[in-house]
């Protein structure tokens, strides 16, 4: 659901980016082209090629955050007949800040495939009086989450991709950052 008024955040990220950081971002997006040359797109390569450099930029390899990774989950769906799997691996940066990364052995898995098992993990946050944060991604596509643990209102961003003219990895660092502001205490 897309709720304007209930996840701004995600509309006006405060923080802008350098040169220097465009430039970088330009060259993950130019080493993800280069990984989907020769498929299969694997969440490992996906990891260090995208996440790995968008979570360094955001800052969060440092204080407070911190990164705890939870359980694989299998996910499956039918593709003319045949079954694909595919897995979501879970990186905990902050205990209302979730990145779940999707794996397959096609690359054609929809981040939104993970929206339920992402829900469920911001739902069941123990700190549920405070709305809680995701970032999905394939790689490819982005999508952010946002819920309220006491009323399980949710909402999520527009669906951010690669494959889009320009550059969208820009506004996913700098709604990564937004969030990451609004987790750190005052």
């Amino acid at each position: 659901m897309e709720d304007a008024d209930f996840f701004p955040e995600w509309r006006s990220p405060q923080a802008s980016l350098s040169p220097l950081e465009q430039q970088l971002l330009d060259r993950v997006k130019q080493n993800f082209q280069t990984l989907l040359e020769d498929p299969p797109l694997l969440e490992d390569g996906v990891k260090m090629v995208v996440l790995a450099p968008l979570l360094d930029l955001a800052g969060f390899y440092q204080k407070p955050f911190r990164i705890q990774t939870e359980s694989r989950i299998e996910i499956t769906a039918e593709d003319q007949g045949a079954i694909v799997r595919g897995r979501i691996d879970v990186l905990v940066l902050h205990d209302r800040l979730w990145v779940l990364a999707i794996e397959s052995k096609r690359s054609d898995f929809s981040a939104l495939r993970a929206i339920p098992q992402a829900l469920a993990y911001l739902l069941a946050n123990p700190q549920g009086d405070r709305p809680s944060y995701g970032l999905i991604t394939t790689g490819n596509e982005f999508l952010f989450l946002k819920t309220d643990g006491i009323s399980k209102r949710y909402a999520n961003s527009r669906l951010f991709s690669l494959l889009n003219p320009g550059n969208e990895l820009y506004d996913v660092l700098q709604i990564l950052r937004s969030l990451g502001a609004t987790l750190q205490p005052a």
